[in-house]
């Protein structure tokens, strides 16, 4: 364990310093932490950039400043849980903008449903996490807008480190059970404010399941916490708990 520790150590001092900057200065998600939680994003982002491979398509090229400044990103999320959160997957895709995936789907009559859908991200349990650049590049120009599909996907990630996505990261027994109770409780109250066509401070999209409703409030915590505060203080309270104060209050 000593020398595990000592290897990922070193891999953190390896990272460029003056890159390591120019990446606390892209983002105030990242320039607000501080001198500990900066720390401990540059050793998660080395651990990261360690074990899974990062593959551009479609002609992306990026480059060893934009490869650390996705790691970070993937990593915020991390702060509090830690290097258990890179568990069980490989691979991070990244397109140059949204990308297109065909659904399918069979209804209770055995009616064939197929579409298409257009993403900015996406993520499996043991699968690859997929990101589009040019959104991540719009949610880092915009950091207080309510978005980070970076952390949107790494949410999905942690919601399925339990084997079951349902919008409850492991914890432990006591804190799940309340966790599952109040996540619940809010999620039902905006599903009905959603269906009854009222507007939401919180993007209608978390209505679409529990673990959207999870990824979307944690886009929240990260990029306008007072506004998720003021819509959901309960959620808002376990999430602080869980990636620790948000960067930006």
């Amino acid at each position: 364990m000593l020398g595990l520790f000592r290897r990922f150590r070193n891999a953190a001092d390896a990272i460029d310093p003056q890159r390591w900057q120019q990446v606390l200065a892209s983002a105030p998600w990242f320039s607000a932490l501080d001198d500990v939680r900066a720390a401990r994003l540059r050793e998660l982002s080395a651990r990261f950039l360690q074990q899974k491979t990062i593959t551009p398509l479609a002609g992306l090229e990026l480059d060893a400043g934009q490869r650390l400044q996705l790691a970070a990103l993937c990593c915020l999320p991390l702060l509090e849980f830690g290097a258990a959160g890179l568990r069980g997957w490989s691979q991070l895709i990244v397109y140059p903008d949204a990308f297109r995936v065909h659904r399918s789907h069979t209804d209770a009559a055995g009616v064939l449903h197929e579409w298409e859908d257009e993403l900015s991200g996406e993520s499996w349990g043991a699968g690859p996490l997929i990101l589009s650049w040019a959104d991540v590049q719009a949610d880092l120009a915009e950091p207080d807008a309510g978005f980070c599909v970076a952390v949107h996907e790494m949410a999905h990630k942690l919601d399925a480190l339990d084997g079951e996505m349902d919008g409850t990261p492991p914890l432990p027994h006591a804190w799940q059970r309340q966790w599952a109770h109040d996540f619940q409780r809010s999620y039902d109250a905006f599903c009905a404010t959603v269906d009854a066509g009222d507007d939401t401070a919180i993007d209608p999209y978390a209505a679409e399941a529990p673990e959207e409703f999870f990824a979307v409030v944690t886009e929240y915590h990260f990029s306008a916490p007072r506004l998720l505060k003021q819509a959901m203080p309960d959620v808002a309270a376990h999430l602080r708990r869980f990636y620790g104060p948000p960067p930006l209050l």
